[in-house]
């Protein structure tokens, strides 16, 4: 990868990335179960040669009130997994970005799922790595709450070294298959987990062999302190939401600051913003499009959305739509950093309620561009260029119209500018993306001779990139 050209992704949903999509006459309104539009879909970004498509997810419907659950469309889609094992036939060189969530999940079932992913598809799986953030996956699992913020990032850390301890369980030419001696695996290139942490207690080995990556391409989206730590210790590409540059450009500098004292370089810290592009051959056509789907939504959308970004903490349905945001809200035990992301937007920006619940229906807190493509193309160029991002993930308001009029108006732009790739330069994701493969932790730990899994483990390798 060229390290002066952006990277671009695309988040794959149910109809698009606006919650009105799904009612715009051209969007298949069952597209969150059909198949072939999400082949469609990842054929439509691999042609343009996107870096990866991007699935979401939660273990839960997400809203409160049935009047929002009932105008929504969000709640009928696939488990990521499963949809980009069914892609990764029907693609050849596109990432395939699968989101699973660290609280709700074991390490021996997403390291597995993981390592049969980037096998299946040959080197381009990559893990969304979350923390849940919604409130009514608890129950799903067999508790009442929610683990406090805190608690689940911690849960996360050991989380994500089991899962990387294991897919080193073998070495990468451990599976020799010699028919004529009868070995099919030489049991010296086998290292046995046994890891005993607060959370877990894992054993291991992992019974399929070493992912071609090493491991999948590690996706974090962490904007609070603690998920910035977090982010920069683990992550390999930083989804953000940020719809100010120089906010970006201080959260860019800060999160490869802190990079920098795990012992990581730069071009391995990828930090790639989402970005709402509405694109229009001229100015009118893309606010024409927008004010169509704002002609969509149901008040119902407008402020159940709302409350779940901001952490369910305020009732929209009471309040004074005209009167000001206030500074400040209770603390939510939810999205912490999209809260407070919205609230220091509003006060920046003299918000009332119901700008800001406006503001949230179009974007969600990212990025949002309403123009033409050359207007599209320059606010992402000067984004890249003032070291606010190295790549943005797309969310494109309607699918699949909003990425046919990406590629065929602004790619064209990123590419006159110099901007973006015409082709793949790579294989596997990580060469794609500039990423290094990593070493096996096991066999990084011996010094001339073998060193035990459980030495290796006890000396905190694993947790190593």
């Amino acid at each position: 990868m060229r390290y002066d050209e952006m990277t671009l992704g695309v988040m794959v949903l149910q109809a698009g990335c606006h919650e009105a999509a799904w009612r715009d006459p051209r969007v298949p309104a069952n597209g969150g179960i059909d198949i072939d539009y999400f082949a469609n879909l990842a054929a439509l970004a691999e042609t343009a040669a996107f870096h990866f498509i991007f699935c979401a997810d939660s273990p839960s419907v997400t809203d409160e009130a049935h009047a929002t659950i009932a105008r929504r469309s969000r709640h009928d889609g696939f488990e990521p997994m499963t949809l980009l094992s069914a892609l990764s036939s029907r693609t050849k060189n596109i990432g395939l970005v699968a989101t699973a969530t660290t609280t709700y999940n074991q390490p021996y079932h997403i390291a597995r799922m993981l390592a049969s992913l980037d096998r299946l598809s040959r080197g381009r799986a990559a893990w969304n790595i979350v923390t849940s953030g919604y409130k009514f996956e608890a129950a799903n699992f067999g508790e009442k709450e929610l683990p406090n913020h805190s608690t689940r990032y911690a849960r996360a850390r050991e989380f994500v070294e089991v899962v990387k301890g294991l897919w080193d369980s073998w070495e990468d030419d451990a599976f020799i298959r010699d028919k004529q001696s009868g070995v099919f695996v030489d049991t010296n290139k086998l290292h046995t987990l046994d890891h005993q942490g607060p959370c877990f207690s894992v054993r291991g080995p992992l019974n399929t062999a070493r992912p071609p990556q090493g491991y999948p391409v590690l996706v974090q989206a962490g904007a609070s302190d603690i998920g910035m730590a977090f982010a920069a210790e683990i992550g390999e590409v930083i989804f953000t939401a940020e719809p100010c540059c120089e906010n970006g450009k201080r959260y860019y500098t800060a999160l490869k600051e802190k990079a920098h004292t795990f012992g990581r370089e730069d071009n391995q810290v990828l930090v790639m913003p989402g970005l709402v592009p509405i694109v229009g051959r001229t100015k009118q056509e893309a606010s024409d499009k927008l004010e169509r789907l704002h002609s969509l939504m149901h008040i119902d959308v407008l402020t159940g959305v709302a409350e779940r970004w901001l952490g369910f903490v305020k009732d929209l349905r009471s309040v004074d739509l005209d009167s000001l945001v206030p500074d400040m809200l209770p603390q939510s035990n939810l999205f912490q950093s999209r809260q407070k992301l919205l609230l220091e937007l509003a006060a920046r920006r003299k918000y009332t309620w119901r700008q800001l619940i406006g503001y949230i229906s179009d974007s969600s807190g990212h990025l949002m561009v309403v123009g033409t493509p050359d207007e599209i193309a320059q606010a992402m160029v000067d984004t890249f260029d003032e070291r606010a991002a190295d790549g943005f993930n797309l969310c494109l308001a309607t699918l699949p119209d909003g990425l046919k009029d990406f590629i065929e108006l602004v790619v064209p732009e990123l590419r006159r500018r110099g901007k973006f790739r015409s082709k793949y330069s790579g294989q596997t994701l990580r060469e794609n993306l500039g990423l290094k493969r990593p070493l096996n932790s096991f066999t990084q730990s011996c010094v001339g001779g073998s060193t035990s899994a459980s030495d290796s483990n006890k000396a905190g390798l694993l947790s190593r990139d």
